[in-house]
C-alpha cells in the first residue's frame, strides 16, 4: 500500500527552483532516510506532502488522498526542525506529550486511563520518564527534543516524519534514539521518514535512502547506494567510501 505518492513535482520560491520533477512513493512499513545538503529541498518536500505548501506542478497523495483534502491527521506524527521553548513556558513534560492526542479528539472526557497509558508509553519509549513532571523550559535541548518526539508518537501514527531530530542529542542518546525508531518501524509497522544530513548513521537503520538535491539523485537501499557507480561519480570515490565505511 502506498502511504505517499509523488509524481512530477516541481516547486519554486518566487523564481528560484527548489524541487525539479520529483517522483517517488513510500510504502507502508518503509523507513526512509531523506538526505541531502542544505538547501536541497528536503523540508520543502515534506511541507508539500503535509499540505503546508501547495505545489504548482505535479501530483501528491497521502494515504491515497490529496493533502488538501486529507482529514485523518491523527495518522501522521510530525516533528519539524527544532524549536526552543521559552524557559518560563508553563507546561510540564507530561502535558506537552499529551498534546499529541488532540488530533484524534481523545480528550473529550479528559485524560482518562487509555490516554494515560498512551502518554506513559510514549514517555517511556523516549526515555524521559524521570523528567515527566518537569517544566519543558527547564530541560536541555536534547531532552526537549525527546519530549517532542514522544508527542509525535503518542497518537500511535501510521506515518512518522522527523526533520533533523537528532541535532541536539549527544552520541549515546542519538544511538538509543535510532534503535527506538527502528523498533517502532519493525514491531509497530510505523512508516518513518527521517530527514538528516548524516547518511552514514541513518544508513544503518533505514530500509531506503532518498538523496535529494533539488532533484532525486538516488532512491534505494543503502547497500545499492554504496555500490552505485553513479553515486561514486556524484560524491567521488573517497567520499562515498567514507560515508559507507561509517555503516560498518
Amino acid at each position: 500500500m502506498n502511504i505517499i505518492s509523488v509524481e512530477g513535482l516541481s516547486f519554486r520560491y518566487n523564481s528560484v527552483e527548489v524541487l525539479s520533477n520529483i517522483s517517488f512513493s513510500v510504502n507502508a512499513g518503509d523507513y526512509i532516510g531523506l538526505v541531502g545538503p542544505n538547501g536541497s529541498g528536503k523540508t520543502t518536500l515534506i511541507k508539500i506532502i503535509l499540505g503546508l505548501l501547495k505545489q504548482k506542478k505535479g501530483n501528491i497523495s497521502l494515504f491515497g488522498v490529496d493533502p488538501g483534502n486529507f482529514k485523518e491527521w491523527y495518522r501522521v506524527g510530525y516533528l519539524p526542525q527544532r524549536t526552543l521553548f521559552n524557559p518560563y513556558f508553563p507546561a510540564i513534560v507530561k502535558e506537552i506529550v499529551s498534546l499529541g492526542l488532540f488530533s484524534k479528539k481523545r480528550f473529550s472526557k479528559g485524560a482518562d486511563k487509555p490516554n494515560e497509558i498512551l502518554i506513559n508509553e510514549a514517555i517511556r519509549l523516549m526515555d524521559v520518564s524521570d523528567i515527566k513532571n518537569k517544566l519543558i523550559g527547564e530541560l536541555s535541548g536534547g531532552q526537549q527534543q525527546r519530549v517532542l518526539v514522544a508527542r509525535a508518537i503518542v497518537n500511535e501514527p501510521d506515518l512518522l516524519i522527523l526533520d533533523e531530530p537528532t541535532t541536539a542529542l549527544d552520541p549515546e542518546t542519538r544511538e538509543k534514539f535510532f534503535h527506538t525508531l527502528r523498533e517502532l518501524n519493525r514491531n509497530r509497522n510505523i512508516t518513518i521518514i527521517f530527514i538528516t544530513h548524516d547518511i552514514g548513521s541513518i544508513g544503518k537503520y533505514a530500509s531506503k535512502l532518498l538523496y535529494l538535491d533539488k532533484r532525486i539523485i538516488f532512491y534505494g537501499s543503502f547497500e545499492d547506494f554504496c555500490s552505485s557507480k553513479d553515486m561514486e561519480s556524484y560524491f567521488g570515490e573517497f567520499a562515498q567510501h567514507l560515508i559507507c565505511h561509517r555503516h560498518d
